[in-house]
């Protein structure tokens, strides 16, 4: 039987345990908050990461338009939420084997001074490490180009090997005309996670998960669904301010040319909301418009730091007993509580419906619409002055799926195709043949061909589109014409550099976010170089 000072000893022993424990845990919880936060994903089987700093958000592979005479490994320019986004296919940029777009196929957005997407089969999760676990990359086996890599770190997030890519050497090798746009990224870059969500939707085929946005508020862990935010980012330098406002709303700023309220989510819950640091982050969360309706009211929630991005079984979510959620405290707000880590972590995920009742985010709310107001007022003066020397026509037709445009101005004229065209031996293949337009030799050129696209054969929709380049009128046949279209030049702006050619020939985009419309304008002076040019002038002399 153990004597009394042997019994004292050992609880002074387990006493010492418990603090070094706590100690420990102290010191592993720095360690996360000062390490790298990393976004891991699949390709194949072997799993990779971009550092969550170069991340703006997550998205489902988007509708895109395909632009010919890019680098094999883009698939597609993509309109962002206004914003033109080459989408480039990390399978492919690696040389592995083509695959379909799944479920799972998700768009991981980086910023490398321009917003590129890259496809990736499966997004896994966010995970922290140090840095002093981040190993080099020498003798590591990958199917893969290791100078893409900037080091391996081993046994983290789940994974026996995660693999690190450096964001603008993978740009870079591919798309060497981006590395001119390429700047260090600035504070105001994020992780965004966009409405569509990092996975499915909880609710999706039956899903047994919640997938959750998590972060902190005064010590404690809350969370929205993936599906109600729209971005996370950080907190710039400068807020507007807003006049006589209550303390919970923190102010206005511009993202991306729309007004955002910032609400603190400490003073909302009755907590004192302490200056803003490097650490905070802006959790942006909308509602759909009321009544059917398609406005959209979005809003800033001002946390103390963004955790991370998780899947939860519904089985781990309990609903808030009747007895809290009653009564005026704030605790109404939280739609379930979830359960992890054998109970010893619990997250309370807020709902939005009920948030955007609160008072304080209908004033935040009210506040925006008061300086939207004045903004589209002075926008209104600005239109009338300037309407007539914004507008531009464009004659838009097709090839393949995609809509194209040129300026009416370089249209002479368009023709049907005739049922069969003068050949021309020993010219390029892109030349179709000539045929007689009005006792002249008009080179007609197939421009699927020219922008090396697969051929198709006749029908009565193609059409001729005749152009004067260098004072030689020829004819490019296109798939069909659709229309001439108005639009005005504040809604075209410039395409992605991909290549010295694709900049050359349509080196604009005219993006018609509300039609869900993208047209490539095409430079119908550029449409054929040099060397191309001098083959049609011998066309037309040998014909003369």
């Amino acid at each position: 039987m153990a004597s009394q000072e042997e019994y004292e000893e050992s609880q002074e022993a387990a006493e010492g345990e418990g603090q070094e424990g706590r100690r420990k845990k102290r010191e592993d919880d720095n360690a996360l908050r000062e390490g790298n936060q990393l976004v891991t994903f699949f390709l194949n089987d072997e799993v990779f990461a971009f550092p969550v700093t170069s991340v703006q958000e997550i998205i489902r592979v988007p509708e895109m338009v395909h632009v010919p005479l890019s680098p094999p490994s883009l698939q597609g320019l993509a309109n962002l939420r206004g914003t033109l986004l080459p989408v480039v296919g990390l399978r492919s940029l690696f040389g592995m084997n083509a695959a379909e777009h799944a479920e799972d196929t998700r768009v991981i957005v980086v910023d490398v001074g321009t917003s590129v997407g890259f496809v990736v089969d499966r997004v896994s999760r966010v995970v922290t490490v140090e840095q002093d676990k981040v190993e080099g990359i020498a003798g590591i086996q990958s199917t893969i180009n290791t100078d893409v890599l900037t080091g391996v770190v081993k046994d983290v997030g789940g994974h026996a090997m995660v693999m690190l890519l450096d964001v603008r050497r993978l740009v870079n090798q591919e798309f060497a005309a981006t590395r001119k746009q390429a700047t260090t990224a600035g504070g105001g870059q994020g992780m965004r996670s966009s409405r569509s969500g990092l996975a499915d939707d909880a609710d999706a085929g039956g899903s047994d998960e919640m997938q959750l946005v998590s972060f902190v508020v005064n010590k404690q862990e809350y969370a929205f669904p993936i599906d109600r935010v729209e971005e996370i980012v950080r907190v710039p330098e400068e807020i507007s301010q807003v006049p006589k406002s209550a303390s919970h709303v923190l102010g206005i700023i511009n993202l991306r040319n729309r007004l955002l309220p910032l609400v603190s989510l400490r003073e909302m819950f009755h907590f004192r909301q302490p200056d803003l640091t490097e650490h905070n982050r802006i959790v942006v969360i909308s509602l759909e418009g009321s009544g059917g309706g398609t406005r959209r009211h979005s809003v800033g929630i001002v946390t103390d730091q963004v955790k991370e991005v998780i899947r939860v079984s519904k089985r781990l979510a309990d609903e808030v007993p009747a007895l809290l959620s009653s009564g005026n405290n704030g605790v109404k707000d939280v739609s379930a509580i979830c359960r992890m880590d054998d109970g010893k972590r619990l997250i309370s995920v807020l709902d939005v419906e009920s948030l955007f009742q609160h008072n304080a985010i209908k004033e935040a709310l009210s506040v925006q619409q008061g300086s939207a107001a004045e903004g589209e007022s002075a926008v209104s003066v600005a239109e009338t002055g300037h309407r007539q020397e914004e507008d531009v026509q464009l004659v838009v037709f097709r090839l393949l799926e995609e809509e194209y445009g040129v300026q009416i101005e370089s249209v002479q004229e368009i023709i049907r195709v005739p049922e069969q065209l003068t050949a021309v031996p020993k010219t390029p293949t892109f030349i179709e043949g000539m045929l007689n337009l009005r006792g002249a030799v008009l080179p007609v050129v197939d421009l699927r061909r020219r922008l090396n696209l697969h051929p198709m054969e006749r029908n009565d929709r193609q059409r001729i589109v005749v152009f004067t380049l260098a004072g030689i009128q020829t004819g490019f046949i296109v798939d069909s014409v659709a229309e001439v279209l108005k639009l005005s030049n504040r809604i075209i702006e410039e395409a992605p550099d991909l290549s010295s050619d694709q900049k050359r020939i349509m080196g604009r985009v005219a993006n018609l976010e509300a039609k869900k419309r993208m047209i490539l304008i095409l430079e119908a002076e550029q449409l054929l170089d040099e060397e191309q040019r001098q083959a049609v002038r011998k066309i037309r002399k040998n014909a003369a």
